[in-house]
């Protein structure tokens, strides 16, 4: 191979056709760096580059570990300076880069890669910025050099005399240990200025991780001395109290939980275990971390209530009492309590069944089973399963993991000290599974009464008896929790309350609770009847009594501070006064307005916060029958919307409508509220009414709303959720209700006051609907 060493001069924006020569690293202009080849392809592009003008193109590989080589379409035009043969099929080469280049095409690729490639021009203006940039990268490079033990001091110097703004960028960014695709990146800036401010924040990062690197091992050394001198001292002071005849702290804290161990109350396989473990920590150094994982685990160990239990004293009038002084109405669930207590009162040692509460938020869901509780005269607890997604949380974690604890059912019986309390798992239907494991799949386990008996907690390892615990689990849906869980519990549906039932709750527990945290008398704050109901209906929408307590709070915070600052004695809350403390009403009466024009019709759903009532507007533009449906729809929904939609084209004619409107026109169907998600059968009704409201220019009857299913062929199939919707049409103020006439038998499940309210229709076909809705609608005979 040759040996000369002449420069030849690049010429920006020329364009050459030169070998390739793929890269591991990224070469800059005017770094001189060697290279070793051994493929073919690659010693006869060498051969050919010194044929002719010695030139190449060293181009990076975007993933060297890679089979397949990918090439950036930037590199670096380089000058072989050097080429000399180590063996028969290696080459060392030396290579000085010239200039940034641009791979226009591959020209060939077989011996080797050859490419034309166009040759970049830098842009530069300099002004004060640069040169306070440049003056940035000496000074950080400096720092760089000092902490990085693989850079030679030489290359401090070496940055520090650079002149040329483009160069310094390049050649102290080459030098750093930063990733492969970051100086590619700074190779493809032409623009020197944006390279220098590039360049400035990789030095900025490369200087933080070396200087925290270097803080944290100045750290471990001195942990490592203060060890070293920890354990001779205390080798000492074991020598001299040993002479002394003191007895050594280690064996005093030994004997300590030796005498807890005798006097605890434990089943014998856990004691042969707490036994072992304890002969393992007086073998421990005190200093090593073994010890302290050891010593927490005889902590739990000692601290559970493996046979500690509460006497239990059930009386049913009692229970009875108690549920009643709590809660108001609610006999149907009562009822069923008192049923479970009863049982357990005849056979203490029952398998009895987990209990599972189903509602909307705020009805007396948890504080159900405070009452239990107290009825029993067990102690309570209540466990939050809220957007628990770890089965560690369940189970607890094994002792190997750092910081490792017990899961959720073991902590709580460490904390009321027993092993029979009423344990509430509160949002059953919130857990959920992730790359973490299945929280849902562990609590199979704790509900299931012929296993848990012998419940196994993975920090533990141990088999602690869970049949004497009453578990008692709350949700606002069924659907999201698994069916192989829901199997385990039996559920109680715990409905929304009527206007009437909010009053007495109102008075008989919210305000005295509330006037009693605000730290109000009776005498000083005083609610009239209609005061209440004006709080329930105008400021409050909810199936609970949630908000209505915060409403009731609301007032009573503005007359405490009335009361501390001297300004009445004593405060009587009315419908004239009541928007002083409250404001403006939150719901207005609104569906007389929302049906004052064609094409809209009230419906009835179903949420888990209890019913709501649902607008259904239809629209018509010109078009070619297209139909479009809006309002974040499921595809349940969106099913029903078309089977409205082919009901009201092939009965146009019976219902009155010109078929040639239909021909030429689009329809939108839109239900409000659209960033709440909708779906489900039960509007079908409700959107045929709306469609055929539309194109007959009737308006539906503002007091009447809906809810049912509906076929192709006319017929209205029953739906769920009854009692929630009827409550809810109770509340809006609805007079009148139409129900698929299969769903007669959910009429017994509605409180007497609102079935007293409303008027109730049941329909087996759509047509017995319109008469209903649209007054002075002609009988027409139904074509089968």
């Amino acid at each position: 191979m040759s040996e000369r060493r002449e420069e030849l001069p690049a010429r920006p924006d020329e364009i050459k056709d030169v070998p390739v020569i793929p890269g591991d690293a990224v070469i800059f202009p005017h770094m001189i760096v060697p290279f070793v080849l051994t493929e073919p392809g690659l010693l006869k592009a060498v051969e050919e580059a010194l044929s002719r003008d010695r030139l190449v193109a060293v181009v990076a590989v975007k993933d060297p570990r890679s089979e397949r080589k990918e090439l950036y379409r930037h590199g670096t035009l380089c000058l072989i300076l050097r080429a000399s043969r180590v063996e028969l099929d290696r080459v060392r080469i030396v290579v000085q880069g010239l200039s940034r280049v641009r791979i226009l095409s591959f020209l060939k690729e077989e011996p080797f890669l050859v490419a034309r490639v166009q040759q970049l021009t830098e842009t530069f203006s300099p002004d004060r910025e640069a040169e306070a940039l440049a003056a940035n990268i000496r000074q950080m490079f400096g720092r760089v050099v000092e902490l990085s033990p693989y850079l030679p001091g030489e290359l401090r110097g070496l940055v520090e005399n650079l002149e040329d703004p483009g160069m310094l960028a390049d050649l102290s960014v080459a030098h750093l240990n930063v990733p492969h695709a970051e100086k590619q990146a700074l190779l493809e800036i032409l623009d020197v200025k944006e390279r220098l401010h590039r360049a400035v924040r990789l030095l900025a990062e490369q200087l933080e991780v070396l200087e925290l690197g270097q803080r944290i091992q100045a750290e471990v050394r001195d942990r490592m001395e203060k060890a070293q001198k920890e354990y001779y001292l205390r080798e000492q002071l074991k020598v001299i109290r040993k002479e002394l005849g003191e007895t050594e702290g280690v064996e005093a804290e030994v004997e300590e939980l030796r005498e807890k161990l005798e006097k605890k109350a434990l089943p014998d396989l856990v004691r042969r275990e707490a036994e072992k473990e304890l002969q393992k920590l007086s073998r421990t150094h005190p200093a090593s971390a073994e010890y302290t994982v050891i010593r927490n685990y005889l902590d739990w160990i000692l601290d559970l209530p493996w046979l500690e239990s509460t006497e239990e004293h059930l009386d049913l009038a009692e229970a009875e009492r108690i549920l009643d002084e709590d809660h108001y109405d609610l006999e149907k669930v009562k009822k069923r309590i008192l049923e479970y207590l009863a049982v357990r009162k005849l056979n203490p040692e029952m398998k009895g069944p987990i209990l599972c509460f189903l509602g909307p938020p705020g009805v007396g869901k948890t504080s159900l089973g405070r009452s239990i509780a107290r009825a029993l005269g067990r102690r309570f607890w209540r466990i939050s399963l809220g957007g628990v997604r770890d089965e560690a949380e369940i189970r607890g974690h094994r002792r190997t993991y750092v910081g490792a604890m017990p899961g959720r059912i073991i902590q709580a019986l460490r904390r009321v000290g027993v092993n029979n309390p009423v344990l509430m798992l509160d949002e059953i239907d919130k857990i959920g599974a992730d790359f973490r494991g299945d929280p849902a799949a562990a609590l199979l386990e704790v509900l299931d009464p012929e296993q848990n008996r012998e419940f196994s907690d993975h920090y533990l390892e141990l088999p602690f008896d869970l049949s004497r615990v009453i578990f008692i689990a709350t949700a606002n849906v069924l659907d999201t929790i698994p069916a192989p869980l829901r199997d385990r519990m039996e559920i109680i549906e715990i409905p929304g309350y009527t206007e009437e039932e909010k009053l007495h709750i109102a008075r008989r527990y919210l305000v005295p609770r509330q006037l009693r945290e605000h730290g109000l008398r009776a005498s000083q704050l005083r609610f009239t009847d209609s005061a209440l109901r004006r709080i329930i209906v105008y400021y409050t929408r909810e199936a609970g009594v949630r908000q209505l307590e915060r409403e009731i709070g609301a007032v009573c915070r503005a007359v405490a501070r009335e009361v501390a600052e001297g300004k009445t004695a004593g405060t009587r809350i009315s419908v004239r006064n009541l928007e002083e403390y409250l404001g403006p009403p939150k719901y207005l009466p609104e569906i007389t307005e929302r049906v004052r024009v064609p094409g809209v019709a009230v419906g009835l759903a179903w949420t888990p916060a209890g019913g709501e009532v649902l607008f259904v507007e239809a629209a018509r533009m010109k078009g070619s029958r297209k139909l479009i449906l809006t309002g974040q729809l499921g595809e349940v929904m969106r099913e029903s919307a078309e089977a409205a939609f082919t009901y009201v084209r092939s009965h146009a004619e019976e219902l009155g409508i010109d078929e040639e409107v239909l021909a030429g026109s689009d329809f939108h169907i839109h239900v409000p509220s659209g960033a709440i998600p909708k779906d489900g059968p039960s509007a079908g009704v409700t959107i045929l009414t709306a469609l055929v409201s539309l194109l007959t220019g009737r308006t539906v009857r503002p007091e009447v709303a809906m809810t049912g299913e509906i076929t192709l062929r006319g017929l209205v199939l029953p739906v769920g959720g009854i009692k929630e919707k009827v409550l809810a049409a109770r509340r809006y103020g609805l007079k009148e209700v139409i129900l698929p006439r299969r769903n007669e038998k959910d009429l017994r499940e509605i409180p007497e006051e609102a079935r007293r309210a409303l008027r109730f229709h049941l329909v087996s076909r759509v047509e017995e609907i319109f008469p209903l809705v649209f007054p002075g609608w002609p009988r027409r005979p139904h074509k089968k």
